[in-house]
């Protein structure tokens, strides 16, 4: 079976040496770990803005570089393994590690640790920080600024419901590969909610259906995932269900069976399984 290429760092011209012997190229050599100092960064298909967004980085994401050519760097993201295209600008070396996480839906880091400074952001969901000093209700963070400490939590400390993650992103609208609450797909929504709460998952939805375990849809229940081909939703009871979707091209919460009904009277048709982890 051939490499997903989505999570292979592997051109022909060019592979990450951890997969020399196992994957042709011409050369092979050691990644260079970077770290996310933008907000947020695009992840292209190729070195260039007008090609496709297949994902997003997140501050302080660990970015694995294997070539840089003029703008753009070509690598690895850590945290789910996917595969593109980054600004240069948006990387620089790794911060010490992280010691929290971005635990509010959207938050701003300022000049001053006061709200009336300079604001530089917003800094999403689940960005990793390092805090290196406290003053007051602030937390100064490494490379950014001063935020609001509530909005933080320690890393290693998670949320416990998923569904409730997702929906603090109700009406965000919706962005093929965004995976922040000013632009994210319904992989995006289920990834964020389920690394809020402290389970890894991948980025694309055929790849997070062998989350869990297969379950009947007359057991669905809060938490639960619905596949469909290329598509996701997490329940948020027996009956509804709530997803980024580029019908209502926004985070939406409906019921279940009205939108098994409209997927299903288009080429995406009727959905795939149920999983619950």
């Amino acid at each position: 079976m051939s490499a997903d290429p989505r999570l292979t760092l592997a051109r022909p011209d060019l592979a990450s040496r951890a997969l020399e012997g196992l994957v042709p190229a011409t050369a092979y050599a050691d990644p260079t770990p970077m770290a996310v100092i933008a907000p947020g960064a695009g992840l292209y298909a190729r070195a260039d803005l007008a090609a496709e967004r297949q994902s997003h980085l997140l501050f302080g994401e660990i970015f694995d570089v294997l070539e840089t050519k003029a703008a753009f760097a070509w690598g690895q993201a850590r945290r789910d393994g996917y595969v593109g295209y980054v600004e240069t600008a948006a990387l620089a070396a790794p911060p010490p590690e992280p010691t929290h996480r971005v635990a509010a839906i959207r938050t701003y880091a300022f000049a001053e640790p006061s709200i009336k400074s300079q604001a530089h952001g917003p800094y999403s969901l689940n960005a990793l920080v390092a805090v290196e000093a406290r003053e007051g209700r602030f937390a100064k963070v490494v490379g950014s600024g001063w935020i609001v400490e509530a909005h933080l939590s320690p890393i290693g400390r998670f949320e416990t419901d998923p569904a409730a993650m997702a929906e603090r992103f109700l009406g965000a609208p919706y962005l093929w590969g965004g995976r922040e609450s000013l632009g994210l797909d319904c992989s995006g929504l289920v990834q964020q909610a389920l690394m809020a709460c402290g389970q890894a998952c991948p980025r694309d939805t055929d790849q997070q259906q062998a989350l869990g375990h297969e379950i009947q849809s007359s057991e669905l229940t809060r938490g639960d995932l619905v596949f469909w081909n290329g598509h996701v939703a997490m329940m948020l009871d027996s009956a509804r269900i709530i997803h980024a979707n580029a019908h209502h091209m926004a985070v939406a919460i409906e019921p279940l069976a009205e939108a098994v009904a409209r997927i299903a009277a288009g080429p995406t048709g009727h959905p795939t399984g149920y999983r619950r982890f």
